[in-house]
């Protein structure tokens, strides 16, 4: 469970008011960072994802740089032995993934970490914010098929950062203008697709 001291869990008004109008507990939602490399920005990026993101869910920051795997050689079809971050990817009803564009696509540990989990990602929603010379797009495009393999939604909205390592500074990252308006509209569809199949895996759970 989110650590209750995070800066990115929901105050109890907001928390009480998501479980009132959800009829459930508050929405979990896990912003993923998905670069390791040693200068990276998903960090930075995230920690602004995870601070806009607790008005409207309990967040959980799911940092791979701080995620060791199994080797590979243990993976199996339809993931592995648990890993150390099944759990929590397992209890979010959707995810924010923070992304790079290397090479035309994402990095080879956001694939690890996918392929790692299957049931755990099963009938979620994710949208993608990424980031890259042209606003990195096509990790987001990438991703889409992928997720699609695994049962999960990703929304229409999706946010692209181009050169965001402009906009950094001490303070962290200064969005550019509506770049925080169109966060906040993938965000609202996000919630959308995630409590309706919250809703459906509680209620109608898809029989294989």
């Amino acid at each position: 469970m989110t650590d209750p001291t995070s800066p990115y869990s929901p105050s109890p008004e907001t928390a009480l008011s998501t479980a009132d109008r959800l009829d459930q507990p508050p929405l979990r939602l896990a912003v993923i960072a998905a670069s390791v490399r040693k200068e990276r920005l998903s960090r930075v990026l995230a920690d602004w994802v995870a601070g806009k993101a607790a008005d409207i869910a309990d967040v959980d920051l799911v940092d791979l740089a701080e995620c060791e795997l199994p080797d590979d050689e243990h993976l199996e079809p339809g993931g592995g032995p648990r890993s150390a971050i099944a759990d929590r990817i397992d209890r979010a009803d959707g995810y924010v993934i923070v992304t790079p564009e290397y090479n035309h696509s994402y990095p080879a540990c956001l694939k690890r970490a996918i392929d790692w989990h299957y049931g755990e990602w099963m009938f979620k929603a994710a949208t993608v914010l990424s980031y890259g010379v042209q606003g990195g797009l096509l990790a987001a495009e990438h991703l889409r098929g992928v997720f699609a393999e695994l049962h999960v939604v990703t929304t229409r909205r999706v946010v692209g950062l181009r050169a965001p390592w402009n906009d950094i500074g001490d303070d962290g990252f200064t969005p550019p203008p509506g770049t925080g308006e169109a966060l906040d509209e993938a965000l609202r569809e996000l919630t959308w697709w995630a409590t309706t199949l919250h809703v459906a895996r509680r209620d109608r759970p898809f029989q294989r």
